[in-house]
C-alpha cells in the first residue's frame, strides 16, 4: 500500500526488522558527521527494537512509497511529554520532504493530555537542525556527548 498520499501509517512490532534496515542506512551519516559509530541508532538490536514498538507508549508512524518504507519516527509518551526520536528517512530520498511530512501528522497521533513534544540531534546535523527549527520546534539546551552536543529542542503541541 502507498501511504505517502494518505500520510503516515502505524507501525508495530512487525515492522521492527525493516525500520532497524531504515534506520542504519540513515543513520550512517549522523555517525559519520559526528565521529561515533556507536550511536544508539546503529548499535539498537532488533529484539530491543520489537519491544520498544511493542510497547504500549510508544506510537510507530511511517510512510511507505511502492510497499517499501521510505520514511519513520517514533513518539515515547511520558505523561504530557511526547519524546520523538529516531526520524529516520532512507538516504536516496533524504531532502525530498518525507522527514517534514512526517512531522506534520505528529499531533493528530498524540493521546489527549499530551502538551510538548521534545527531541534531540547532534550539534553536526545542520539540515536536522534547520528542518526542526522550520517545525517550530525551539532549542532548549544542548548536553555532551564527549566530542560534540546534543541539541534538545521543544515545542508546544500544536505549533507548527
Amino acid at each position: 500500500m502507498d501511504t505517502e498520499a494518505q500520510g503516515a501509517l502505524q507501525l508495530t512490532a512487525s515492522d521492527a526488522g525493516e525500520v532497524l534496515t531504515l534506520q542504519r542506512a540513515a543513520y550512517v551519516s549522523e555517525a559519520i558527521a559526528h565521529d561515533d559509530l556507536a550511536i544508539p541508532p546503529l548499535v539498537q538490536t532488533l529484539d530491543d527494537l520489537r519491544a520498544e514498538l511493542a510497547d504500549e507508549n510508544v506510537i510507530g508512524l511511517g510512510i511507505r512509497r511502492g510497499g517499501r518504507l521510505v520514511a519513520a519516527v517514533r513518539l515515547r509518551i511520558r505523561g504530557r511529554l511526547a519524546e520523538l526520536g529516531r526520524l529516520t528517512v532512507v538516504p536516496d530520498l533524504q531532502g525530498g520532504g518525507l522527514g517534514s511530512r512526517l512531522l506534520a501528522t505528529i499531533d493528530d497521533e498524540l493521546p489527549p493530555g499530551v502538551d510538548r513534544v521534545e527531541l534531540f540531534t547532534g550539534e553536526r546535523s545542520a539540515a536536522n537542525l534547520r528542518l526542526y527549527r522550520r517545525m517550530g520546534y525551539v532549542e532548549d539546551r544542548r548536553v555532551s556527548a564527549g566530542a560534540y552536543d546534543l541539541v534538545f529542542l521543544s515545542r508546544a503541541v500544536g505549533a507548527r
